[in-house]
Order: C-alpha cells, then structure tokens, then sequence
C-alpha cells in the first residue's frame, strides 16, 4: 500500500510539473480560441481559422518527419487529398455511381487507414535515401498521384472527382456551421499538436532525434533505423489524413487539385515559414499564409496589379524569411528575445 501511494505521489508531482512547463502564452491563446466565436463573425470562424487549423495540422505532420526526423517529405499534402478521397468514396457524395455510401463509423476508420497504408509503402521507398533524393522522390510520388487521380475517372471520377462530401449528422449538429466546424478544426488541431508532442519526448520519439542526428550510431546501439522512420512517415500520415478529412468536409468536394502540384509546395512553405523545429510553427505559418491568400488578392488589384502576384508575394516572403532566420518566425523571435538583453555595442549580456 505504501508503495502504491509514493507511485501515486510521485505521478501527481510529474502531472504538476507538467502543467507549470506549459508557458503562461499558451493557456492564454488557448482560452482566446475558446473564446473566438464569441466576438468573430462567421467568415473569420469558417474560413480564416477552420483553413488555418486544417493546413496547419497538415504542416505539422511534415514538421514532425523534418523537424523530429530530419526527413522532408513533399507528399502530406497529397495524403490529406487521399484520405479525402477515400471518405468520398467509402462514404457518400453526390457521385452516387462510384461512392459506396457506408456509414461514417465505417467509412472515416478505413479512409485513415489506406492513407497510412499508402504512406508506409511510400515511406519505405523514400527512408531508403537522404537529402534532396528523398524530396525528389516524395515529389515524384506527389505529382504521379496528381495526374493519376485527374485521370482515372472508375475510382476517382477524374478531372471533376467528387463533390456532395459532408460531414456525419451526429447530435443534431451541423458540422459545416461555422461554429460548429471552428470547435471541430480547433479540437482535431489540438489534439495532432499535444500527439506531436508527446510522441517527441517518449521513448520512440527521442530514439527518432537520436535517428535525425546519427543514424549509423543509433543502428550500432541496436535500434532499427528504417523501421523508425517508416513509423514517423505512418504517424504524420495519420494527422495529414484526418486534416484532409476536414479540408474535404469544409469545401464539400475533393479534387486533383486538391492535391496539385501548388498546394504540395506550398504545404513546405507553411512550414518553413512558421519554423520546422517545435509543433506551433507549421499553425503559425498557415495562419499568415490564409491571411496572405484571402486579403492579398484583394490588395493587389485595388493598387491596379494582377490578383496572380500573389504567389511572387509569398514566394519574396519565403527567401526573405529563410535568408534572415532558416527557423522561421519562431527563428527571428527566438533571435529577438536572445538580443533583446545585449549591449548593442559589445553585444554582451547587459546585467540586472
């Protein structure tokens, strides 16, 4: 019994010291979420957040297989479009030919489950080079399933895919309501960033740093290697799968162009921007890319220029950030706040 109550105790003191790691910003931003809907409009909730939180989690799945991994795989984007996909095609849509019209308890777990599936197979052939032929082959994977989807009209319904594509009706709830849809988005985001988290600092994450740093040295110790990294590619997949879910659900449709070349790239850049190295980064980018992407446009044609240069934006924005801070934006406010209390002139710490 006594053992029992200093298991317990000391369980408890982990538990507290784990609520007083978590920065005082943190429970902030998150009571200010919570909050949202309560002084927004419906248009911020459903599509500046709803879109924010989908890419942003599809983002953190890449975060995690580079970040934790050393790992940049240019094929999440095109797993969300393929769990969407196979939610339509499982589930029901306006295709009433080709989708099989399960029930969601049905449909969602197998979607979710070919995408990890598909990733694992992918991952496999790609853990088995570094660099830039990793990214090479992702992208290779990412555009044969661009143009097999936009062509094979038995499964997929080709160029027009599919469309009619809702959420479940459960508890009389409209899960398109901007609301409704925020709450959802805001909670599955949640989640794939405390997954992220945990996974980083229990035992498999750790050995998958220690993987990123030295590989051969993690093999002498007697750890697969490969068998890790396939299991990272499998664990972002599940998260770029139940955001493609959601992105699916938000349109109602998904397309080829769902995954298209663009939105494959612009899934690293959402990254990158926001900072490979801690899971906040890949929201923090997507938020100022759907700021970017829905405000820009408008900017640019009431000065009189084309609504396309919207892209050139985002792209000076990428070189801009990459060349002053390879961390992103949480990079630069890491570099603010260390030089924040440094003598301009010495550049030494000034004293308290």
């Amino acid at each position: 019994m006594a053992v029992e109550d200093t298991r317990l105790t000391a369980t408890r003191r982990t538990e507290a010291r784990w609520i007083e790691r978590i920065p005082l910003a943190y429970w902030v931003l998150g009571l200010a979420l919570l909050m949202m809907p309560a002084f927004a409009n419906d248009f911020v909730l459903y599509q500046i957040f709803g879109w924010t939180f989908i890419l942003g989690m599809i983002a953190l799945s890449l975060m995690f297989l580079a970040g934790y991994g050393g790992m940049v795989s240019l094929l999440q984007m095109s797993l969300a479009a393929l769990a969407g996909y196979m939610v339509a095609i499982f589930g029901t849509s306006a295709i009433e030919t080709i989708s099989m019209g399960w029930p969601w308890y049905v449909s969602i777990p197998l979607a979710l489950l070919v995408t990890v599936l598909f990733a694992t197979i992918c991952g496999w052939l790609a853990v088995r080079t570094e660099g830039i032929y990793t990214i090479m082959i992702t992208l290779a994977i990412a555009s044969a399933f661009f143009y097999f989807t936009r062509q094979n009209y038995v499964v997929f319904n080709g160029f027009s895919g599919f469309n009619g594509v809702l959420p479940p009706d459960l508890f009389g709830v409209d899960w398109r309501g901007p609301k409704a849809f925020y709450y959802l988005t805001l909670f599955w985001a949640t989640v794939s960033y405390l997954a992220v988290r945990y996974v980083s600092k229990a035992p498999f994450g750790l050995a998958l740093q220690g993987v990123r740093d030295n590989p051969r040295r993690m093999a002498a110790l007697g750890y697969n290697v490969t068998a890790h990294r396939v299991a990272a590619y499998a664990f972002a997949a599940l998260i770029a799968g139940v955001a493609g879910i959601l992105l699916t659900w938000q349109s109602a449709q998904v397309s080829p162009g769902t995954a298209g070349i663009g939105p494959v790239v612009d899934i690293l850049v959402i990254a990158v921007i926001g900072g490979l190295r801690r899971p906040i980064g890949p929201f923090i980018g997507a938020l100022i890319y759907v700021l970017l992407k829905t405000f820009a446009v408008d900017v640019l044609i009431s000065l009189g220029l084309a609504g396309e240069r919207f892209q050139l934006l985002i792209g000076i924005g990428f070189l801009v950030i990459v060349f002053w801070s390879p961390d992103g934006i949480l990079g630069l406010w890491d570099r603010w706040k260390e030089n924040r209390g440094r003598d301009p002139l010495t550049g030494e710490r000034r004293e308290r």
